[in-house]
């Protein structure tokens, strides 16, 4: 009886089987670099805003800080989109003819809300707390980036679960003075640049447990690494200098007799903040019930 099959099935055979799993393997590359590509994350896209509001102007150029619009971001799981009338205590005296701000006009004369456009917009499955991080010692540039060089607001980082665990797995690279949460510009000790920390005693959010000078504290007039905070709610001066508008108190330099630690590296500064703030081991830190509840 003659063969069915020619002696060179063989090869084709094996060549369709290595071909077809070359295409599986291709084709799980493609997937798994679309699902982290901005197409799919939104990293570094800019959406049509209704008001094209500049994190640069105002506060780079103005001087406000965070938390004269997003009042709830150092007591609530959100850090809050300010209302409208947060908008018209400026300009109802500046720039009140502006046809860009037509959209803030008519919210307040209507009482109807502005359509905002959520730029960082999290799965409905994730829970993400703004409260817990600003006081364990998280600066808002660590997640939103350069806010203050933003002309328009977009996404720094992927957001996906995968940045939120680096972060998780080693926080102290990311741990900074409670009066450093809002400089967007903080880089950390180095050796030109050292910080010096000491405990403070002070209950409240944790983070204020912890007092940094960037001055040596042998020498006299040590000087605070943080910017004394008004009154909540207070707007920038007259002479545009920033302010930081916060709840939290303000923190002062500490007695001569307080005994401060030198930090040359944020490596060795975040060992000593997650222990002065109680920060869960990296274990604890990346189980999944912190996100998912």
């Amino acid at each position: 009886m003659a063969q069915v099959f020619d002696r060179s099935s063989n090869a084709l055979a094996r060549a369709s089987l290595v071909l077809t799993g070359l295409i599986v393997i291709a084709l799980g590359v493609a997937l798994n670099s679309l699902q982290r590509s901005p197409w799919v994350t939104k990293q570094g896209q800019r959406p049509d805003q209704p008001v094209p509001f500049s994190h640069k102007h105002h506060v780079e150029g103005l001087g406000l800080q965070c938390q004269y619009c997003h009042v709830s971001v150092e007591k609530s799981s959100y850090a809050g989109i300010p209302p409208t009338k947060t908008c018209m205590n400026c300009h109802s005296q500046i720039w009140t003819d502006a046809q860009l701000l037509e959209p803030v006009r008519h919210s307040w004369a209507t009482g109807e809300s502005i359509n905002w456009i959520r730029v960082h917009d999290l799965p409905d499955y994730v829970y993400f707390n703004h409260e817990i991080h600003v006081n364990k010692g998280i600066g808002c540039a660590s997640c939103h980036g350069r806010v203050d060089e933003m002309p328009l607001m977009y996404q720094q980082n992927t957001l996906q679960m995968e940045w939120c665990l680096n972060c998780h797995r080693n926080p102290g690279v990311n741990l900074r003075p409670a009066s450093e949460i809002y400089n967007m510009a903080w880089a950390g000790p180095s050796s030109d640049k050292p910080v010096w920390c000491t405990t403070t005693g002070k209950g409240g959010p944790t983070a204020q447990g912890v007092s940094c000078v960037t001055k040596d504290p042998n020498n006299s007039n040590p000087e605070v690494a943080q910017v004394e905070a008004p009154q909540s709610g207070a707007l920038p001066g007259a002479s545009g200098q920033s302010q930081v508008v916060s709840d939290a108190p303000a923190m002062t330099a500490m007695s001569p007799g307080a005994s401060y630690q030198r930090f040359t590296s944020q490596a060795d500064l975040g060992h000593f903040l997650m222990d002065k703030y109680h920060i869960r081991t990296a274990n604890e830190l990346s189980s999944c019930e912190v996100c998912h509840r």
